[in-house]
């Protein structure tokens, strides 16, 4: 689910000059509107025209000032709100075709593609949650230790990694993640995402993994900066706040990462402390260490 972020406070020290305090309070207000607007008529699905109008700005600058002050455009929380009302709805069984209806969208279909979008699982799926999905996984050798591969008929959904005897405990860690889900052991269905992942030479810009980011908006947003780390190279979580506009959220960008399902393919591994540490790692400093130093070795071939 999508929130607002809590706009810069008054007591910034960048506000406190005259011109700079007159321009923020400005901005505020402009937001202010939009967000009365949308609020009062999320259910008509207006346009960012009609949006800007109501705040008296141009469309380009709305979604300039939404942005910054509420980390995700008008657009995104035009569909946050149509997002909740729906899930009480379909909480309290309606059907999907009502939750759709009474939501202002046209049909079914467009409730559908807001959940997937957002959710990365159908209505239906929402609603008995993921109870309807069915997860294959499998063990397989890496070269950073046993590899748990857990993958839905849309893609790779789940990679963790395990030590010798510790297989089941990290496959228990990773099907708590997904509680309502049915499991069940493929070994020669996940083989392939298996090599996918971890033989280079199958590592191809036009034909890239299919991945199943299974989150709640901001951290897909998150996972999907991470993919954007260009191997052999690190970020820090302060970095990837700023990417975000949201430059005040390194805990919540830490939080996120800690959560990634996809260990390696999302390379959370990349992502550093402020002063270079490695900080922490789901599955192990030793193994972020393995990771770094096997990724440097492969961009030296290259």
């Amino acid at each position: 689910m999508m929130t607002l972020v809590k706009n810069p406070t008054l007591s910034d020290s960048r506000l406190k000059r005259p011109g700079v305090r007159s321009a923020a309070l400005r901005d505020y207000d402009t937001v202010r509107r939009a967000i009365a607007f949308i609020s009062e008529n999320w259910r008509r699905q207006p346009t960012i025209a009609a949006m800007a109008d109501a705040a008296g700005v141009t469309p380009d600058e709305l979604h300039h000032l939404f942005r910054g002050w509420a980390g995700l455009t008008p657009k995104d929380f035009m569909q946050a709100l149509t997002l909740d009302h729906a899930k009480g709805l379909l909480r309290k069984s309606a059907s999907v075709l009502d939750a759709a209806l009474d939501s202002g969208l046209s049909g079914p279909g467009r409730l559908h593609d807001l959940f997937v979008t957002h959710e990365a699982m159908s209505p239906g799926e929402w609603k008995t949650g993921a109870a309807g999905m069915s997860l294959t996984f499998g063990f397989h050798p890496s070269p950073f230790g046993t590899a748990i591969v857990i993958a839905s008929d849309r893609g790779l959904v789940g990679l963790a990694f395990a030590d010798a005897g510790e297989e089941q405990s990290a496959l228990a860690d990773m099907k708590r993640r997904w509680p309502n889900a049915t499991y069940g052991e493929n070994h020669a269905r996940t083989a392939g995402l298996a090599r996918r992942v971890f033989d280079t030479k199958l590592w191809q810009a036009d034909q890239p993994l299919r991945v199943v980011l299974i989150g709640t908006d901001f951290e897909v947003r998150v996972w999907q900066t991470l993919l954007r780390i260009p191997m052999g190279k690190a970020t820090t979580y302060s970095s990837i706040a700023a990417d975000l506009d949201r430059p005040k959220a390194s805990r919540a960008v830490g939080a996120a990462v800690g959560k990634n399902p996809l260990s390696f393919v999302v390379p959370c591994h990349r992502v550093l402390g402020k002063s270079g540490a490695l900080t922490g790692y789901h599955w192990g400093i030793t193994r972020k260490q393995a990771m770094l130093g096997w990724e440097a070795g492969q961009v030296g071939l290259e």
